[in-house]
């Protein structure tokens, strides 16, 4: 088996992976799986295992139940060929909310977090002048080094740059209000009570704090949140390919181009995350994104939590008084909780574990019409040798500080970007698609062998349905062919090392990790889907039309990638109402 190329295929075939260990998990007694519980959390993601460990601390016996082997939802670490571990879906670390880094002291949990600097490289493909590399741009932390990198394209775009940042951090700062609590509960604040209008008048705090930290800055602020990103881009700069570099933050994860509205918002998104108090950074985990999800889980259980794993929810239970009761497994196991929360998406949670006879014909209608549309195939690669970039040479085979970076290829030009998005709408695949690669053994020693690399592909525009038909297998190689294919006219000699891929399409993010539609935010983060709306008006305070059921998952306000609101916001709503009660 010398040099195969191993691939993980949808039905598990071809592959190095040893045969899984029962973890201690798997072992836990009938006894316990049957126990009566105060809170039961369906799906061991991040936001789930938050929800789990706040719940605990604040005195609800608590148990989370998640479908897989393994827990962590997008946020896992795998094996998938000997010695190389892949964080398999998600993949780097930022918009975890640093008041629950604190309060689980993650830290203390194992949580170990390696940060990029520089954070981005966008090679180019050109003939070098002279005999020298193609150009290529590189992004750090350090703002004249991003000058100098800049001023090869443009001195004026160099110059501008520094405010540009600083316009970015005034509006992504002032926006944290709204990313710690629920949005505003419109209908207390309208009907009810005087007591309740009251009580209802204190989610307009957050509100009022963004508003005050914004200031003069207010337009700034509705602009970016509404506008197409090239046009506050545009704005700015006139060179490639620092527009596009940034413009690949507008887009990420999202099917959208850089010129629709509302892509700046996503831009925004993304900068408004920190690490260990440094704004804007982002990291790997070691051990890959699994040791978030560990980290969190052991913190929840130094509470008393009980987490489990192999347990598959069939349903959640709905009394005949219309209150949830707890859930029954799809072996037939019952278990009883006074309250439920659900991780999964809300299409999953409503369509397929709650009775649909609990819920009236119009709220199931409008459950069908939030959007989860995914452009993204992720493609883990196993490699033997680090890539050597043109325009970044290492001959010699030790990293250089591009290769700790998010490298951003075929993005020379927004045009490269716009032209792969709408080959995407009409049902094809790009054929030249925006490639995100991430090398992070090169900071993580953990997670290959010696000599070897984890690679990761972040890809778009790929849609669900490839010109109206079902992903065959292959097309799935054919597609992970032509990625590479591109790769290697930046890094020659990158296929020859590969020696195992995983590919991930729409489809399979959905069969996989419950994603519905393969859509990494549990939903699209579009302008009619975010804050009140997510993921519909009368659910964005985490509270169902069920009595006792509550949603704690990325498809909640603030959305996908602000790791541990969602499930923070939820608890609380649960507590609060548990106190009521």
């Amino acid at each position: 088996m010398a040099g195969a190329v191993w691939t993980r295929t949808r039905q598990g075939g071809r592959t190095l992976v040893p045969g899984l260990q029962k973890t201690a998990a798997r072992r836990r007694s009938h006894a316990a799986l049957g126990a009566q519980y105060d809170a039961l959390v369906v799906g061991g993601g991040h936001n789930g295992l938050v929800a789990a460990a706040y719940l605990q601390k604040g005195g609800l016996r608590t148990a989370v139940l998640e479908r897989r082997h393994v827990l962590g939802g997008a946020a896992v670490s795998e094996e998938l060929f000997p010695g190389y571990h892949f964080s398999r879906c998600s993949y780097l670390l930022s918009l975890f909310r640093p008041h629950i880094y604190e309060d689980l002291e993650l830290k203390k949990h194992g949580l170990k977090i390696y940060k990029r600097n520089p954070h981005a490289f966008t090679p180019m493909l050109e003939e070098g002048v002279g005999g020298a590399p193609p150009r290529s741009l590189t992004l750090g932390s350090d703002l004249v080094m991003n000058q100098k990198e800049i001023g090869k394209f443009s001195k004026k775009d160099a110059t501008a740059y520094g405010d540009f940042n600083t316009y970015l951090d005034t509006l992504g700062s002032a926006a944290h209000p709204l990313l710690d609590a629920p949005p505003v509960d419109v209908i207390g604040l309208t009907s009810g009570s005087l007591r309740t209008r009251l009580t209802a008048a204190k989610t307009l705090m957050p509100l009022v704090k963004c508003g005050l930290k914004l200031g003069k800055n207010i337009p700034d602020f509705y602009e970016i949140v509404t506008a197409p990103i090239m046009k506050i881009l545009n704005q700015w700069f006139e060179s490639e390919p620092l527009r596009a570099t940034l413009a690949t933050d507008a887009v990420i994860g999202a099917m959208t181009s850089p010129y629709n509205p509302g892509s700046g918002y996503v831009l925004l998104h993304h900068v408004m995350g920190e690490l260990e108090k440094e704004k804007g950074s982002w990291g790997y985990v070691e051990g890959g994104m699994g040791g978030v999800s560990k980290a969190i889980a052991s913190s929840a259980r130094s509470h008393g939590a009980t987490i489990f794993t192999e347990k598959d929810v069939q349903e959640i239970l709905v009394g005949s008084d219309g209150v949830a009761k707890g859930v029954v497994l799809k072996d037939g196991t019952e278990i009883h909780s006074k309250v439920v929360l659900s991780n999964a998406t809300p299409y999953v949670t409503f369509k397929k574990l709650t009775p649909q006879a609990s819920l009236s014909p119009e709220f199931i209608k409008a459950i069908d019409q939030f959007d989860y549309t995914s452009p993204v195939t992720k493609i883990n690669v196993a490699v033997d040798k680090l890539p050597n970039f043109l325009a970044a040479p290492t001959p010699d085979g030790k990293p250089g500080p591009h290769h700790q970076c998010s490298i951003h290829l075929n993005c020379e030009s927004v045009e490269v970007l716009e032209a792969a998005y709408k080959e995407s709408i009409n049902g094809k695949h790009s054929t030249r698609p925006m490639l995100e690669m991430t090398i992070p053994s090169v900071l993580d020693p953990t997670i290959a062998p010696p000599g070897g690399h984890v690679v990761s592909f972040f890809t778009q525009f790929t849609p669900y349905y490839l010109e109206g038909k079902e992903w065959t297998n292959q097309d799935r190689e054919a597609y992970a062919d032509l990625v590479f294919d591109w790769v290697e006219q930046y890094a020659p000699g990158f296929k020859s090392s590969v020696v195992g891929r995983d590919i991930l399409t729409p489809p399979d993010l959905e069969r996989i990790f419950g994603l519905t539609g393969g859509n990494i935010f549990h939903g699209s983060m579009s302008l009619d889907q975010l804050y009140l709306a997510r993921p519909l008006p009368c659910l964005s305070n985490y509270r169902t039309p069920i009595k006792g059921l509550y949603l704690c998952g990325s498809g909640c306000h603030p959305g996908g990638g602000v790791m541990g609101s969602p499930g923070w916001n939820a608890a609380l709503a649960v507590m609060a109402d548990l106190k009521r009660s």
